[in-house]
């Protein structure tokens, strides 16, 4: 009886599409994954990645005990002693410095765990510091700004209503292969494959023929970091031929005629020597646009990871507008995720950014955080406020962040350090102490942040499929006591004292006096859906193991709206400005050879380069470059190049292709595991190189603060010896 099969369902926890699975378990063991072909979402649907799911959690290199380093050595500990090792190495450090001087860094795989959509702010809060980090503005906080800008939240990002639209013009994205992103849509592909089938077309701008742009009508070649040269070009040809119409937004939009103005320095005539793209066919996608049923512009990390990447983000939403496609079915539409509640009317605070700035370079904070880009400067710079502790949870920036290797030297500065990790990675290797949670499915899970993305509302909560491993701790608990050392409650303070204390706050805020739910996430969670837009229940997810379907999106303007006028404020004055140094642009010399990444559907970043089935094949971890360059640079496929920017050098395979345009070089990232010290087998086994080493942290977008990862000025060679 006990080795009989069973099945379970499960999200899926590895990328933003949000896939139901079905998990055949036997005994203590998965041991097989499909697509969960009943899902109100994904319908079955599952990638490489989703069907690796048991190989993941199973990872014999998953740290499984607290981790404490001894001499060098990191050795497996209790976990009283691990906290106590915490405090006493925290505590101090924060009575003699003060809560600035600890700073903090949070990963993506924050975003894909209950814990982390619960417990991380409490604990930023509880730390008290301003030097909080993230992988945000390594990825997507310049489209925050843009719509904190337009809508006044900087989570009011509407996505493409991809079931329902007729054209979609995608910059920057390449979603056949990331599944998506800020836009939560499992089985992008088949979605846009009914696109056409519908009669629908798409069109893929990119310095790359990605998979989605083979799949495309049509695929435009653009050169790196020049997308806001494009769309300006098509939002002159709006005003120009007389083709904006917002529709029933009229009396909900401020600031056309600024737009205008700005627009009339960027003729598709003026942008297209910048750009790439042809005047006429500038005009022609502007044409399109207006003239479509329902159309959407999508956009995103080749759209943000530019210098002008907060501009770029704003015009994607800025040509929805004037096209009446913002809060259209069709267009692009705010979701409503179940644990939220709607706003009972439009207006608000708005947003700022700039309330505090980094201590070395002066740079705004964004959101609650600073720019990473700076993050080796405060450790690195003695002086009042020298970051001397930091706490890491669930990220790798010693891999994800511009000139990393500055970054790892000057981890080795650190008085203390604490990560909360699974994995002795290029980053967690420097830590005094590892705290690592169980794995994937050893606890529950709700998508806190792709649901409020979702490109049809639905939600869906997955149980743990085994029980709790007894010696191992759940990330709540990790979590919930680290608040309590770093408020000065002890490292012996059971985490249930701050479970409890905010599951009363929940309950008094929502009005409510009880919850159900088997763990302290769970009941947060049914707090939240109880007093959420639909009325839901923990339970009622719970007896809907397919997800329960909440229907397409729906119209949310004006009561979305966070602005002080309660109005879409279209051309608010920081993005005027930097309309103005966009312009200024228009006259540059265009660089030389220039480096963007590059996505796979096996890879999300750094993860899971160490599950064997996600590396096997050939070595994807190459230098593309075009023929013509290659003939020019005296470059052999298969030879090996060596590549350099300011910051740093490399050498890398090379990939003679067509898929990128001359002038272009293209090196994926999350690569380099062929550090000391890391204990992660199969990825040491194929470790590729790390394309951070030649980004430059003193190159960001000014507005958001996020790094410029992709047009970096690199000088190629073919590599001596």
């Amino acid at each position: 009886m006990g080795d009989a099969n069973r099945t379970a369902y499960r999200t899926c926890p590895l990328c933003e599409a949000a896939c139901g699975l079905e998990l055949t378990v036997t005994g203590d063991a998965v041991t097989a994954v499909r697509g969960d072909r009943d899902h109100v979402f994904s319908h079955g649907f599952v990638c490489p990645k989703g069907a690796t799911f048991a190989l993941l959690s199973d990872d014999p290199d998953r740290l499984r005990r607290p981790m404490l380093k001894r001499n060098g050595r990191h050795e497996e500990v209790s976990w009283d002693e691990a906290f106590a090792a915490v405090e006493s190495g925290l505590r101090p450090i924060i009575e003699a410095y003060g809560s600035q001087a600890v700073a903090a860094y949070l990963g993506n795989p924050n975003v894909h765990t209950m814990a982390g959509g619960l417990y991380i702010t409490p604990l930023l809060k509880a730390l008290g510091t301003r030097n909080v980090f993230s992988a945000s503005t390594v990825d997507q906080m310049p489209k925050h700004v843009s719509c904190g800008y337009l809508y006044g939240s900087p989570f009011a990002i509407p996505v493409p209503d991809l079931d329902r639209t007729d054209f979609l013009l995608i910059l920057g994205a390449n979603p056949w292969e990331s599944n998506g992103s800020l836009a939560t849509a499992a089985d992008f592909p088949g979605r846009l494959t009914a696109l056409r089938k519908r009669g629908g077309r798409f069109v893929v701008v990119d310095p790359r023929r990605t998979r989605t742009a083979e799949h495309a009508d049509e695929h435009l070649f653009i050169r790196p970091g020049t997308d806001a040269f494009l769309l300006f070009g098509i939002v002159h040809t709006l005003f120009e031929e007389g083709l904006t119409e917002l529709g029933r937004l009229t009396p909900y939009v401020s600031g056309v005629d600024d737009v205008r103005g700005l627009a009339a320095a960027f003729s598709p005539e003026r942008v297209a020597g910048a750009c790439g793209v042809g005047a006429e066919r500038i005009r022609g996608l502007a044409r399109e646009l207006a003239a479509a049923p329902t159309a959407a512009v999508y956009g995103r990390i080749g759209t943000c990871t530019v210098e002008f990447g907060t501009l770029t983000s704003w015009l994607v939403d800025v040509v929805n507008v004037l096209t009446g496609n913002l809060d259209r079915p069709g267009g692009v539409m705010f979701p409503l995720a179940a644990h939220l509640r709607p706003n009972p009317k439009p207006g608000g605070k708005g947003f700022t950014t700039g309330r505090w700035h980094s201590r070395v370079r002066g740079l705004p904070e964004v959101k609650g955080e600073l720019p990473v880009a700076t993050l080796a400067d405060e450790i690195d710079t003695p002086g009042e406020g020298q970051v001397r502790a930091f706490l890491t949870v669930a990220g790798n920036p010693v891999l994800s962040t511009p000139n990393s290797g500055r970054l790892d030297r000057a981890l080795d500065g650190l008085d203390f350090m604490v990560s909360v990790d699974p994995y002795l990675n290029e980053t967690t290797r420097h830590a005094d102490v590892i705290l690592p949670p169980l794995d994937a499915t050893r606890k529950g899970h709700y998508d806190f942040s792709f649901l409020t993305l979702a490109v049809r509302n639905f939600a869906a909560y997955s149980p743990p499929v085994f029980p709790a491993d007894p010696g191992g701790m759940d990330e709540c608990d990790i979590l919930a006591r680290l608040i309590l050392i770093v408020s000065g409650h002890g490292a012996g303070t059971p985490a249930s004292a701050l479970h409890d204390r905010m599951l009363a706050g929940a309950l008094q805020k929502a009005g409510l006096t009880e919850a159900s739910g088997d763990g302290p996430a769970e009941r947060l969670l049914d707090v939240a859906l109880r007093s959420g837009a639909y009325g839901l229940s923990l339970d009622d997810l719970i007896a809907a193991p397919h997800g329960v379907d909440l229907g397409p999106l729906q119209p949310r303007v004006p009561e979305v709206l966070r602005t002080p006028s309660g109005m879409v404020e279209l051309c608010a004055p920081p993005l005027a400005a930097e309309a103005a140094r966009l312009r200024e642009a228009l006259d540059r010399p265009s660089p030389g050879m220039v480096l963007i990444g590059r996505r796979h559907l096996r890879s999300n970043n750094s993860w899971m380069h160490n599950v064997p089935a996600l590396v096997k094949g050939r070595d994807r971890c190459t230098l593309q470059v075009h023929p013509a360059d290659a003939d020019r640079l005296t470059l052999a496929d298969g030879a090996r190049a060596e590549v350099t920017s300011r910051v740093g050098s490399l050498a890398a395979r090379v990939e003679v292709t067509d898929r990128v345009m001359p002038g272009v070089v293209s090196l994926p990232h999350g690569w380099g595991h062929d550090l000391p010290g890391v204990r992660l087998a199969v990825a040491a086994a194929h470790p590729g190189v790390n394309s951070n080493v030649l980004t430059d942290e003193l190159v960001i977008d000014p507005l958001s603060g996020n790094s410029v990862m992709n047009g970096i000025p690199v000088e190629i060679k073919p590599e001596v010896g």
